[in-house]
């Protein structure tokens, strides 16, 4: 007989929307917290240091984004892997997880993933400090932001170790049913980040360097907590090297589902570099103004995110569980309120852009582009939603290869051959608002075109794994 915590969701019986509704609403206010990281950086240094500092910021966004949105992707073979132990029944006893330590088993499962993610981590904090200039040149900053720019990418790098424990540990909770944890650890961080921003650079007058260090101390502390709570429901160290090696087929089916949507997310977001040397070609303005833009598509667009982080903790579950018909009824549910809610948040935004944009800064040139983008990204939202839904269901599969190069070609090829086209014929600025949609309408049907082909075999697949 199962038993779980009374903060974490089975999600193998009983009802599927209401279970499903509050498994996600921490998640949604979880991503909406961390990305208040990055946006409560941009609000404070557009408010308090001017437009170059406020630019230099917001181009950092994608290549911070391509390093997070890379072990983001990797803790989704955590969720998919752990998720099925606990739709098996491998589960705790008085919200405690077992402390068994042979192969296989949800403990076990638990370490592991921990384990690797310190180790990726370590490495990805010296990787991504070394590409600093790679990452400059492939942006062309402007010469009045390079200088911060660089400074900022390479003081948020060095925390990125904890980024990676923090979102890993979070992708291990979550596959358990539990959300809430995550949320309150970034409800408490975020809080700490927002009072060292103002302290650093409105108080100490410390610019980008401030935002950086106060970010980076804040996702220390998140790491922390994060760890101890693991440890604390373990009953033990979440550290344990030696089951790297006992354990070598759990890593490789980890890194088999988890480095295709990682893969994707980072060439994804490495494509965005790219897209950012066309900004660039605008001026400072347009970065900053589209910049702004992005942020505030970041929040709208939680709900698409959230609800596809849901539906692969319910679908990896009830793969665990054999019941292919309940992954389906769960797949609609969650389809139907990711759209709901995201519309329901980008409404007041298209109608009040001026007032959302203006909380970034004074300038009427940046505001005026920020607006102009917004109000044109706006209308397509449905089209995230759908993307991220479907890749959501079938990396609960296990399907992940597949649908990678299926994204790869919708947000990467197909934007990149766009703009090589439009930028040179037509080189103007609402050639940037329109890849974006264009990118996530493609992208979406080519995902979804892929679901229809394969779902016919999840019935027939009792234990799917890796393609």
């Amino acid at each position: 007989m199962k038993q779980t915590s009374s903060r974490s969701f089975d999600f193998t019986r009983g009802g599927i929307i209401r279970p499903l509704i509050l498994f996600t609403i921490p998640i949604v206010v979880g991503e909406l917290l961390q990305s208040l990281y990055n946006s409560v950086d941009a609000l404070i240094i557009g408010n308090f240091a001017g437009p170059a500092p406020l630019a230099a910021v917001s181009a950092c966004g994608q290549p911070v984004q391509l390093v997070v949105g890379f072990f983001n992707g990797m803790s989704v073979g955590t969720m998919v892997v752990i998720g099925r132990h606990f739709g098996k029944g491998e589960e705790s006893r008085g919200g405690s997880l077992q402390t068994e330590t042979g192969d296989g088993g949800l403990a076990v499962s638990v370490r592991v993933a921990f384990t690797l993610s310190v180790f990726l981590g370590l490495f990805l904090s010296v990787a991504a400090c070394l590409a600093v200039p790679l990452i400059s040149a492939i942006q062309n900053f402007p010469a009045d932001v390079r200088g911060l720019a660089e400074l900022y990418l390479r003081l948020y790098f060095i925390g990125m170790v904890f980024i990676v424990v923090y979102n890993n540990g979070t992708g291990i909770l979550r596959a358990l049913g539990d959300a809430r944890t995550p949320f309150r650890i970034l409800a408490a961080t975020c809080m700490l980040n927002v009072f060292l921003d103002l302290l650093f650079v409105a108080v100490l007058k410390m610019g980008v360097a401030g935002v950086a260090i106060a970010t980076t101390l804040s996702q220390m502390v998140s790491a922390v907590l994060l760890t101890r709570r693991l440890k604390a429901q373990l009953g033990g160290s979440c550290f344990s090297p030696a089951l790297l090696k006992a354990n070598r087929d759990m890593v490789a089916e980890i890194f088999n589902i988890g480095l295709p949507s990682g893969t994707q997310s980072a060439l994804i977001s490495f494509s965005n570099l790219f897209v950012w040397r066309h900004i660039g070609g605008f001026g400072t303005a347009a970065m900053a103004g589209i910049g702004v833009g992005q942020k505030l598509d970041k929040f709208i667009v939680l709900p698409c995110k959230s609800f596809g982080t849901a539906v692969t903790a319910f679908v990896s579950q009830n793969v665990g569980a054999r019941d292919e018909k309940r992954a389906r009824e769960g797949t609609r549910s969650c389809l139907l309120l990711a759209m709901l809610v995201t519309y329901g948040l980008a409404v007041p935004v298209y109608l009040f852009a001026e007032s959302f944009v203006g909380l970034f800064t004074r300038e009427a040139g940046v505001i005026a582009i920020g607006v102009a983008f917004m109000r044109f990204v706006i209308p397509f939202y449905g089209c995230m939603g759908l993307r991220e839904v479907m890749l959501g269901v079938l990396r609960g599969h296990g399907h992940s290869k597949i649908p990678m190069l299926l994204s790869l070609f919708g947000m990467v090829v197909l934007r990149q051959i766009y703009l090589a086209w439009a930028m040179t014929d037509h080189p103007r600025v609402e050639n940037i608002y329109f890849c974006y949609p264009m990118a996530w309408a493609c992208t979406a049907l080519l995902v979804t075109g892929y679901y229809l082909y394969v779902r016919g075999r999840f019935e027939a697949e009792k234990q799917p794994l890796s393609r």
